[in-house]
């Protein structure tokens, strides 16, 4: 099986010298995005613990440093943010209003490093679960079952 690896897509600097620029109330607001300790992520591994199964987070010796290992069974789960990996992405895409010449090829560019983790993790032999923050908070019971079914128990 021959693969090709996609090149990968340029991100520009985010800086008033490449033509973008953000407000000060823009910046407070976007320092307080989190990238984990997200309220999926912590309802989720509440839930994981619960049914006595043991993991490691945010594990940065792996690719795309995963939000939930489980590595007795080789099992990783990712909960991705709807905004900055890409959900329904072809309709959000044409909402974007400002700063587009980086905003979309930023976000591009994460949901192109999302597949390229994705597929080093399963040639290493892990079981990989993607689920968006909206369906973890919408089904923490279907998004556990798909987990624990995965789990050689």
């Amino acid at each position: 099986m021959v693969k090709y690896k996609l090149k990968d897509i340029k991100v520009p600097r985010f800086e008033e010298a490449n033509g973008f620029y953000t407000t000060k109330q823009r910046s407070e607001l976007m320092s307080k995005i989190r990238g984990k300790e997200t309220k999926p992520e912590i309802a989720f591994r509440k839930a994981l613990w619960g049914c006595g199964i043991r993991y490691r987070k945010n594990v940065k010796k792996l690719p795309g440093s995963p939000d939930i290992v489980i590595g007795k069974h080789k099992v990783i789960v990712f909960i991705d943010g709807e905004f900055w990996h890409g959900y329904n992405w072809m309709e959000k895409k044409e909402k974007i209003k400002s700063n587009r010449g980086f905003w979309i090829p930023k976000i591009e560019r994460n949901m192109q490093r999302d597949v390229e983790n994705t597929q080093k993790l399963i040639e290493q032999g892990y079981i990989v679960h993607r689920f968006w923050q909206h369906e973890v908070i919408k089904d923490l019971e279907g998004c556990l079952f798909k987990v624990l079914c995965s789990l050689d128990l």
